[in-house]
């Protein structure tokens, strides 16, 4: 297996469209972010201006509290909300470049293996202990890259299981500070 210019040019070619495939997934990534940013910001603004008007037209001291206590839950609700938005957003984008990332790299590495066993076929007479020690690094090569990929992918799903449980602890949590503020009220 020789490498010709033409095979240069085509492997160029390739890497170019990954990169700007690349580029591309990571746009539509950050258009995702800021329109989620933008909607938050817009509904914010609007809940700021009727909160503000409710605050205004309190009474007293007790229906200030209820308000606030009011505000709590879905407050929470949608911070987890975001939250959860967010994170979808960047894993889809993680899991669309880590896709590439993959299937070239598997790609490259059967381009290795083949140019590693068109070596080892015209390796000259006796140094069948220096094709045996490039056989051995190639594949720890490949085996240690498995092994990264299997980690990264565990990693990842603990952390996609913590994200989870930690957004639903924090709603129940404020879910049951705002049931227990009315009665603290009717206890005053």
């Amino acid at each position: 297996m020789n490498f010709n210019t033409d095979q240069f040019v085509a492997a160029q070619k390739a890497q170019v469209e990954t990169l700007f495939g690349l580029s591309s997934k990571a746009f539509e990534g950050v258009e995702k972010l800021i329109e989620l940013n933008m909607q938050v910001a817009k509904a914010s603004l609007t809940e700021a201006a009727e909160t503000a008007q409710a605050a205004l037209s309190v009474k007293d001291a007790q229906e200030l509290l209820a308000l606030q206590a009011g505000m709590m839950q879905p407050a929470a609700e949608k911070a987890a909300a975001y939250s959860r938005h967010l994170y979808d957003i960047v894993a889809g984008t993680n899991a669309e470049v880590s896709k590439v990332a993959e299937a070239t790299l598997a790609d490259g590495q059967k381009k290795v293996l083949a140019l590693v066993d068109t070596a080892v076929k015209n390796a000259p007479a006796g140094s069948e202990n220096a094709v045996s020690l490039m056989k051995s690094a190639v594949t720890a090569a490949n085996n240690a890259f498995e092994s990264v990929q299997k980690a990264t992918k565990q990693a990842t799903e603990v952390a996609e299981a913590n994200f989870a449980a930690m957004a639903n602890t924090a709603v129940k949590a404020t879910q049951q500070a705002a049931s227990a503020a009315p009665s603290r009220k009717r206890a005053a």
